[in-house]
């Protein structure tokens, strides 16, 4: 008896269904890494061997030993915490274009510096981080 099986197995593969799900996923990545605001805040940060443009128009300082200090028409004025913001707000007003100078030491833990960038989010200004120059 000479029996022959008829169904052979087809060893090709078609990639037009494999490519049709890749492509939906593209799609599906792009619109919902679109709709993601990430809660970060945006800082102009000079580089370290360069100086900024922009002119500040005042400066916050935290010292080595968490205190802070405002310069506000040219006299450094400590202040606590809680103080900082009516005395940003006294000083810069409704400028829309209004630029802080954060100073900080470098041993000034990074949850300090954070909070006082949380102040100029809430207020609209733009925050410079100074830094000084490399080599030093």
């Amino acid at each position: 008896m000479a029996l022959k099986r008829r169904n052979k197995v087809d060893a090709s593969f078609s990639m037009s269904s494999m490519t049709d799900i890749v492509f939906l996923l593209l799609i599906f990545f792009m619109v919902t890494s679109t709709l993601i605001a990430p809660n970060a805040l945006k800082l102009l940060l000079p580089q370290s061997n360069n100086q900024t443009a922009a002119k500040p128009i005042t400066t916050v300082s935290i010292t080595a030993d968490l205190k802070y200090h405002v310069n506000i028409d040219g006299k450094v004025k400590r202040v606590a915490f809680h103080e900082i913001e009516p005395a940003l707000q006294n000083a810069i007003g409704e400028n829309p274009e209004a630029y802080v100078s954060l100073h900080a030491d470098r041993t000034v833990p990074i949850e300090q510096v954070v909070k006082v960038m949380n102040i100029a989010k809430r207020n609209k200004y733009k925050m410079i981080l100074a830094t000084s120059p490399e080599g030093r």
